[in-house]
């Protein structure tokens, strides 16, 4: 009994052992445990954090949160304040190429020393794991560096210039497509005579904020840097000057985005021209080819993008021909023609055409206005010499055969020119030898509509302008039905033609001192345009 009594004793004081023990076990392998993982917490209440503030776990998931080591409790209010403000400014600026690599450039750093991934909000700035089996790897990084983006080149002022043009096609293209006005003190470009008034006005808005165009200074007058004022080549010297001495104009190469050759072709022809010569093409063309060499020899930019971002202008009729003399001025460069020919190799979506116009004191003085179209007594008024094509065939059909349709070869004694202009609803303006003609621009001077006449023609700045909203284009197998074809448009229709002519009349003013949107500027507008539709080998464009 005794033995039996020790044993119950012995058993009970065992279990009463074994009940003590096992807590005290259980809660010395807790706080092995516990002190093993405070030792590098994830969630450590000393360290700071870049999140959302909400650390616990959610919907059977938890948020990944990695810290930032600082120097010190000293240090860390300016480290953070440092961070926010660099990154603060990475949101503020809007997309562009060169953000978007230099920032893909840091996060392929990160990615390949599997550091954390900066992901950019507007209510904070999360560190986050992009690989959530990597966690064991920051974990054991104590002390991580803080991350700095990593730039892999600086950018060139040619890549700089390409991210403002980028810019700027998306501004032009949003405003296609969203058409929201823009104020404008002079101007708001409307109604069918454009293609597309807003992108238009957007893009004329962006030519005024940033397009630069650098003008060479090699070359002698009068060939270069001069031009005629007064004849119907006047364009070139008007502009050849306007450009020399407009804002668009920098003498910093590297902050051009074109660059132009102030070459007068009338000028070539007038001082070089050897009209005895068998080979009278030879040293005009020479004399090209010569500048081209001289500028590509002395500068790197024609050679950087052969000749693609350069530009030549030219009225008189045999520009298209010399430009041949060098091919890559006639393949690449951008060329503003008069004589607008894609039969003679013309290329609207690189070349620029703009108008012939003739200015007999050298200034618009008096050329412009006219009656109302109740005023005008005349359908249709052309006089003009007997050459190139198509003039024969008016000739044949209309001269002095019909008092409604006055086509004359040379007018009678005391008529004048410009008042039968006036008096007239329609101003024929056939082709001559060359598609180019001071008609159309005589016509919208005086109020009268412009009937072209012209085959392969390309009409002057037709990339922004709907010539057919504002004059009327007739075949010219269709000449013999002249008098139907314009007896047939409507005293409503002709009134609206009538009107928008008047209104687009200040895109082909000329002004001494150029006014915005006037012919000047509209040039150079379509200049802008080839360069907006340039692109460089070797950049790359996002």
């Amino acid at each position: 009994m005794m033995e039996v009594s020790k044993m119950k004793i012995c058993s009970s004081a065992s279990t009463r052992l074994l009940w003590i023990m096992v807590p005290l076990i259980l809660i010395s392998i807790f706080f092995a445990f516990g002190n093993s993982n405070n030792s590098t917490s994830l969630f450590s209440s000393s360290s700071w954090l870049f999140g959302s503030g909400n650390n616990n776990p959610g919907n059977g998931q938890q948020e990944l949160v990695a810290a930032v080591a600082v120097n010190g409790g000293a240090d860390r209010e300016e480290a953070i304040l440092e961070d926010y403000s660099f990154n603060s400014i990475n949101i503020s600026n809007s997309f562009s190429p060169l953000t978007a690599e230099a920032n893909q450039d840091s996060e392929e750093a990160v990615q390949e020393n599997q550091q954390p991934v900066i992901i950019e909000s507007n209510e904070s700035f999360n560190i986050s794991l992009e690989k959530p089996q990597e966690l064991s790897s920051v974990i054991n990084e104590t002390h991580a560096r803080p991350i700095e983006p990593k730039i892999k080149k600086k950018f060139s002022n040619l890549e700089k210039l390409e991210v403002q043009l980028g810019k700027a096609r998306a501004a032009i293209k949003e405003s296609a497509i969203s058409g929201n006005e823009t104020d404008d003190p002079d101007y708001v470009p409307s109604g069918p005579m454009y293609w597309n008034a807003k992108a238009f006005h957007r893009s004329y808005l962006e030519m005024e904020k940033q397009f630069k165009v650098f003008v060479y200074e090699e070359g002698e007058q009068p060939i270069f840097h001069n031009g005629p004022c007064k004849s119907i080549y006047a364009m070139e010297g008007n502009f050849i000057y306007q450009m020399e001495t407009t804002k668009f104009r920098t003498r910093d190469p590297e902050k051009a985005h074109v660059f132009f050759l102030p070459i007068s072709v009338t000028a070539i022809v007038h001082f070089i021209y050897d009209r005895n010569s068998k080979e009278h093409w030879n040293p005009m063309k020479q004399t090209l080819t010569d500048y081209i060499n001289l500028v590509s020899g002395k500068y790197p930019y024609w050679n950087r993008s052969q000749g693609a971002d350069h530009f030549m202008l030219a009225c008189h009729d045999w520009g298209p021909e010399l430009s041949k003399a060098v091919p890559d001025l006639y393949k690449n460069s951008i060329r503003a023609l008069c004589n607008a020919n894609t039969s003679e190799g013309f290329k609207p979506s690189k070349d620029v055409s703009f108008p012939e116009i003739l200015l007999p004191g050298g200034t618009m003085d008096g050329l412009i206005g006219g009656p109302s179209p109740s005023r005008r007594s005349i359908l249709a008024f052309f006089a003009g010499g007997l050459h190139g094509p198509i003039r024969p065939i008016l000739l044949e059909h209309w001269e002095n055969k019909d008092e409604d349709i006055q086509v004359h070869r040379y007018l009678p004694k005391g008529v004048s020119y410009y008042g039968m202009l006036r008096n007239s609803k329609f101003c024929l303006c056939p082709s001559g030898y060359e598609v180019a003609s001071p008609r159309m621009v005589e016509a919208l001077y005086t109020g009268c509509v412009p009937v072209l006449l012209k085959d392969h023609y390309v009409p002057p700045f037709s990339d922004v302008l709907n010539w057919k909203s504002f004059s009327v284009e007739v075949p010219v197998e269709q000449i013999p039905n002249l008098k139907k074809i314009l007896s047939g448009i409507s005293t409503r229709q002709y009134i609206r033609l009538q009107r928008r002519g008047k209104q687009v009349r200040r895109h082909f003013e000329v002004n001494m001192t150029p006014k915005r949107y006037d012919v000047f500027h509209m040039i150079l507008h379509s200049v802008w345009l080839r360069r907006l539709n340039m692109r460089f080998h070797g950049l790359e464009y996002l």
